[in-house]
């Protein structure tokens, strides 16, 4: 099916957006091209100007390829050269990193559907969602998908796109952790798809290779509702949550070279809105016929996808009840998403290392426009 059908079948089936996020919609719609391939890679050639930046870049070696030992140092390499440096970001400086990101988000050329934005997402949720309550390991705290074995784990195909992506943002701000600059960008994307506002602060440090979570932390997609609450409750979420965070699948799409799975979960992947829901409810969902592994496609068109751990939230009572509660109401699941990513996005993370006693708001591209 052509795109210029895809396209007007997502304009109908669409949710009614506001006048911003409508533009928004409309120009990605226009890049609906689906392609896999990877960005290309910048060059690593380019040095230091001054002796502060060398400082900076030394210090970043020394996180990534010191001994254990090291670990008795509290701060990253690059927060300590921030400190030497006597440089004190400010919100400021915060909306800087912010504004860098949502130009990254757009500039996406063929990719996918014409967004950065899915990916990065996907990138902050892995990166905070191998949390345990337990043993308080995992979660956001030490960017630890930085390091094999945890940035080869099968979850985490395709992330290295994403964590390039940041890599040429961290060239240009050094002095943000990896952890907030992740998790900002997932901020960031949500923002600039059209999402509500989410809270965010920084104060995440680097770790060390040590610091990796073992495989298995992040949910299986081909499994049903008790393995969801098995993960999702090792974090401290509960149900009502679980289906919030799941409204995230409004975004993005599947890739066979990397979950193994394809297709979209809506006609609008670049567009947050509570279509997901809507979807899973009002569709007709039956197994798709093909050599890959099992997953649901739309008896309508046959274009859509829904995985097994998606269609359990609406063979569970307790699950489904929230399902139709965000799919009536999409102020309702914007609120509610809201406050679960700002909690995940915080998973791990000490209370006496956060820069602000309360999280932040930073203005999206077109707040910033609006108010000018």
């Amino acid at each position: 099916m052509n795109a210029l059908s895809y396209s007007l079948r997502a304009s109908v089936r669409r949710t009614p957006l506001t006048s911003a996020r409508i533009s928004k919609a409309s120009f990605r719609s226009s890049f609906r091209k689906y392609s896999t391939e990877a960005p290309q890679k910048s060059s690593n050639t380019a040095l230091y100007a001054t002796v502060g930046l060398a400082l900076v870049g030394g210090l970043g070696y020394y996180v990534y390829s010191s001994s254990d030992t090291a670990a008795t140092t509290v701060k990253s390499g690059t927060q300590s050269a921030k400190s030497a440096l006597k440089f004190t970001p400010t919100k400021v400086d915060y909306q800087k990193v912010y504004n860098k990101i949502a130009q990254k988000i757009d500039d996406a050329g063929d990719y996918d559907d014409g967004s950065f934005g899915p990916i990065l997402l996907r990138l902050a949720w892995h990166s905070a969602g191998t949390y345990d309550k337990e043993t308080k390991t995992g979660g956001s705290n030490y960017a630890t998908m930085r390091f094999a074995p945890e940035s080869l784990h099968d979850a985490n195909n395709g992330l290295p796109i994403a964590r390039a992506i940041m890599e040429d943002i961290k060239k240009e701000f050094e002095w943000i952790s990896y952890g907030d600059l992740w998790t900002l960008a997932g901020v960031a994307a949500i923002q600039e798809m059209g999402g509500p506002k989410i809270p965010w602060r920084p104060g995440r440090i680097d770790g060390f290779a040590k610091d990796v979570t073992p495989d298995g932390r992040l949910p299986d997609a081909s499994q049903g509702q008790d393995h969801l609450r098995a993960i999702f409750y090792r974090m401290g979420f509960n149900d009502q949550e679980i289906v919030a965070l799941a409204g995230a699948h409004a975004l993005g799409r599947c890739h066979p070279d990397r979950s193994g799975y394809e297709g979209p979960w809506t006609f609008s992947p670049t567009t947050l809105t509570n279509d997901y829901f809507k979807l899973l409810l009002d569709e007709k969902w039956v197994w798709k016929k093909w050599n890959g592994p099992k997953q649901y496609a739309d008896k309508k068109t046959g274009t859509l996808m829904m995985l097994p751990a998606d269609y359990a939230l609406v063979q569970d009572k307790a699950f489904k009840k929230h399902v139709q509660a965000y799919a009536a109401d999409e102020a309702l699941f914007f609120k509610d998403f809201s406050a679960v990513i700002a909690k995940l996005f915080e998973l791990g993370v000490p209370e006496t290392q956060w820069v602000s006693s309360e999280p932040w708001t930073l203005l999206s591209t077109n707040d910033q426009h609006e108010s000018k």
